[in-house]
């Protein structure tokens, strides 16, 4: 009968189907086995119990856990880590979800609900997010326009590129849900003359934001709330309407009652830029989150990420017309390599 290592690593090798993997694994009793003579990334397992979990379940949820807990350790380049990432998740795909377990995703997004999950995520503290963010504090993709870009110019590039995507005019008023370090509506205001109102459910984006607009003078033109989108006053009338990384905490259960209240708040002609990541695959909608069991657990809670025929269709439901759709992969993923 096969030992535990040896069934983990016959498993593996299955899954490759003949693909490199350029991993060096050290076992807890310090045996060592490289797939590849060129090793690229050395993981570290110090306990046999993450050996049988991912046997049993899917690799990148395991994998994550392990290293929170501090039973992996793994060193290589970014690129190369997510590359033996992909392979292991080949060799242990992933689990559909349980029907009871989608059921009850379904029924959160309350307004009590968000605001927990937003806590959960966005007020660990300012200063974590000092130490990777830009100096705009901008918790969203860059805008490469060479691929050479240090992290501040490529965030700066995006929020014009929005800016001017809104065609944003002295004497508007913006509107920014899910308005996080106020770094938007400090270059829309500062470069683009506008009036602006930022809603956040973060106490900590909240706070750091109401000062930041005080300490560039801007407060007497823009408004920072602690406030929940669905809550925004009726008599609030606005030209433009931005939303950046936001929607994939709305749910798609919520998404009509999402574009219903923007098509609210948005003036006769209003412009509306909506920036957010969506589902690859039609296929990808039947998870019951935003990526996996450990996204779901340990980073974006109750996270949920539509297809693009979702967003058109909601949209279309609430008298929003679609005027341009463009593809921002490539920058995300450039803009976490300099995370």
């Amino acid at each position: 009968m096969k030992d535990l290592r040896t069934n983990f690593l016959d498993h593996v090798k299955k899954g490759l189907n003949g693909k490199p993997l350029f991993l060096r694994i050290v076992f807890w009793d310090g045996h060592e086995y490289a797939f590849n003579q060129d090793i690229r990334v050395t993981m570290r397992i110090s306990s046999a119990k993450l050996i049988s979990r991912m046997l049993m379940g899917s690799a990148l949820d395991v994998l994550g856990e392990g290293y929170v807990e501090g039973t992996i350790g793994i060193d290589g380049r970014y690129q190369d880590i997510l590359a033996v990432a992909e392979g292991l998740s080949d060799a242990f795909p992933a689990k559909k979800p349980k029907i009871g377990i989608f059921r009850k995703h379904q029924a959160t997004h309350s307004k009590s609900r968000d605001a927990d999950v937003i806590h959960y995520h966005y007020d660990v503290s300012n200063d974590f997010y000092k130490l990777w963010l830009d100096r705009n504090m901008v918790y969203s993709c860059g805008y490469f326009k060479t691929g050479a870009e240090d992290i501040d110019t490529a965030q700066e590039q995006k929020l014009d590129h929005i800016c001017r995507k809104l065609h944003l005019q002295p004497g508007e008023k913006l509107l920014d849900i899910g308005c996080g370090w106020g770094g938007l509506l400090s270059w829309a205001a500062t470069h683009y003359g506008i009036q602006g109102v930022g809603v956040t459910l973060s106490e900590q984006q909240f706070a750091y934001a109401k000062e930041r607009m005080e300490r560039e003078g801007l407060a007497d033109r823009v408004e920072i709330r602690l406030q929940d989108y669905r809550d925004i006053p009726e008599r609030d009338y606005f030209d433009k309407v931005s939303s950046v990384g936001m929607f994939e905490h709305v749910g798609r259960a919520k998404l009509g009652e999402y574009f219903g209240v923007i098509n609210r708040v948005l003036k006769e002609g209003g412009w509306v830029m909506n920036h957010g990541i969506t589902a690859s695959q039609q296929d990808d909608e039947d998870g019951h989150h935003s990526g996996s069991d450990f996204m779901d657990k340990y980073v974006f809670p109750d996270g949920e990420i539509p297809h693009l025929w979702r967003l058109v269709l909601e949209m279309a439901g609430q008298d929003l017309e679609v005027l341009d759709v463009e593809n921002l992969r490539p920058h995300y993923a450039q803009t976490l390599i300099h995370w």
